[in-house]
């Protein structure tokens, strides 16, 4: 079956939150805040491929969801960045955003970024100065 015309929905990955922590150890009377930044999201790009020859593919499967950030975690760790989603279409793709034409995949292994991940929210060690050196507030991550 050749399919040369397909609807899809993408959405890109959303960061994470950022974390409040505090440090908290025996011999450490004032170990301040701690909380890591959340990671941030993947990226959606649609790229040619030489052994593709129709959109059968996408026409069965039309939502397509890059992963999400990883919130941050305690001792100052970052949160894992979300993986990239890449979807392989034809040669001579063209690609229509809100009914305006978007790109025109001529060569292969063209790449176009589609939709771009969100940024990750600041953790609460991000956050601190010499008069709030206690701050109890972290950011959400973008979508």
């Amino acid at each position: 079956m050749f399919i040369d015309k397909a609807k899809i929905f993408i959405t890109a990955g959303r960061g994470g939150d950022g974390c409040i922590s505090f440090r908290r150890e025996k011999y450490v009377p004032f170990g301040g805040p701690d909380g890591g930044n959340g990671g941030k999201g993947g990226d959606v790009f649609i790229e040619t491929d030489n052994k593709k020859i129709t959109l059968l593919d996408l026409s069965y499967k039309p939502k397509f969801h890059a992963e999400d950030g990883a919130k941050g975690e305690t001792i100052n760790k970052y949160g894992r960045y979300g993986k990239d989603l890449i979807i392989k279409v034809p040669l001579g793709t063209v690609i229509y955003k809100n009914n305006e034409l978007f790109a025109d995949l001529k060569e292969i292994g063209q790449r176009v970024l589609v939709a771009k991940g969100g940024r990750g929210g600041r953790g609460n060690s991000s956050f601190k100065t010499q008069t709030n050196t206690v701050p109890r507030i972290a950011e959400k991550g973008e979508p």
